[in-house]
């Protein structure tokens, strides 16, 4: 029996939510039964990096990028049709906003082109609708219109939480026999992180600054609008005005777009050294344990496999109410949610999680607990039954 070929396709090589799921993904499956190609457009090429490792075939993507121009879209357009008539894969499986849009126009005209392969079908896997981010009302209904444009070309749609599965529905993007909801998973035995001391011991080299009797609030995202890291830095520094004066200091691990911004603003609260931006670093959920607090403050989110993480690192989170969030945390049983862009309610929450052990017990206990919810095996079982 031939092998099922399947070829992923992601907007960035950078290793964010849906270079991630990937990942997870043919980590999983079997490779005696599929033959797995990924290909990616723009980023820092992290997620090749892994995938080589893994022996996965990767190919990369010129014209691919998040926002990309007209033309340039068509151009990617043409290219993804190409690199289907090369490689004649049974599933193109797309990832992110921009690839799902663009691949499935190619994989539309590629079907079109092929009628007598009635195996091929085009899997668009969406971790959170872009349209919900934060710029302007016209940008997001452009968006808008075209998932809803390109869901027919789609034979099946998956989102990770019950907002998103919810979204699509009521926006009428496609019919609810179309789309599935698979939860993120993950299996924390293949997690390794760094003790406390040596995760402080390396953050102390990226920042010039010694941690050891702080408390660290910490963070770990891309340096997009949507992940809301002005919002945190706001409220680090609120903490410094009005609550208990202990030694505070911030450390998110990442980078983006967003740094120049960022960098203003904490300049701007007298910052310098209680905020840390230590750019990316490969593996960054390695250095968790070196957090007291771990906040996510994000504007909008999918299903942030970060979240897991930091639960099997069994370090108290505290996380705004968006995507599958309020799916993963149940508010003072295994996490704080908070609105987001609040960043009074997120100093108040920081504050009262740094000054109550016995709560920060309670809720990293629980969330431990919870990761039996949210395993890698149930997620590529019920991926797997869509090829």
């Amino acid at each position: 029996m031939s092998k099922n070929k399947i070829l992923f396709i992601v907007t960035q090589s950078e290793f964010g939510g849906a270079q991630r799921f990937i990942f997870e993904l043919v980590s999983h499956l079997n490779k005696e039964k599929y033959e797995l190609l990924v290909a990616a457009g723009q980023g820092d090429g992290e997620l090749f990096v892994k995938l080589q490792a893994l022996n996965i075939k990767t190919i990369q993507l010129k014209h691919l990028k998040r926002n990309p121009h007209p033309l340039k879209a068509l151009f990617s357009v043409s290219e993804i049709l190409n690199l289907l008539k090369k490689e004649k894969p049974d599933t193109l499986f797309l990832c992110s906003t921009t690839a799902g849009i663009l691949g499935s126009v190619a994989g539309s005209v590629y079907k079109s082109f092929n009628n007598n392969n009635s195996r091929f079908k085009i899997i668009y896997r969406i971790g959170g609708w872009a349209f919900h981010d934060p710029r302007n009302w016209l940008s997001n209904q452009l968006i808008l219109g075209l998932e809803k444009i390109t869901s027919g070309f789609k034979d099946k749609i998956i989102v990770n939480s019950e907002f998103d599965y919810q979204t699509a529905v009521k926006k009428g993007i496609c019919l609810s026999n179309k789309i599935v909801k698979i939860h993120n998973g993950i299996n924390p035995n293949k997690l390794h992180f760094f003790p406390k001391n040596e995760a402080r011991k390396r953050l102390f080299q990226l920042t010039i600054e010694p941690f050891n009797h702080s408390i660290i609030i910490g963070a770990i995202a891309n340096f997009y609008r949507t992940k809301g890291i002005n919002h945190l830095i706001k409220a680090v520094s609120l903490l410094g005005r009005k609550y208990e004066p202990l030694d505070v200091k911030c450390i998110v691990i990442g980078d983006g777009n967003q740094r120049p911004e960022l960098e203003k603003l904490i300049k701007k609260h007298g910052l310098k050294n209680k905020v840390f931006l230590t750019g990316r670093i490969p593996d960054a959920y390695k250095y968790l344990k070196a957090f007291d607090v771990f906040v996510l403050p994000s504007l909008k989110e999918g299903f942030p496999w970060i979240i897991l993480e930091t639960m099997s690192a069994e370090i108290p989170i505290i996380a705004t109410k968006v995507g599958a969030l309020p799916e993963i945390i149940k508010n003072y049983e295994n996490g704080i949610l908070v609105e987001p862009g609040n960043n009074i309610e997120l100093a108040e929450k920081i504050n009262e999680l740094i000054i109550n052990p016995e709560l920060i017990h309670k809720l990293k206990t629980n969330a431990k607990q919870n990761l039996n919810n949210f395993s890698s095996n149930k997620m590529v079982e019920k991926v797997e039954g869509l090829f």
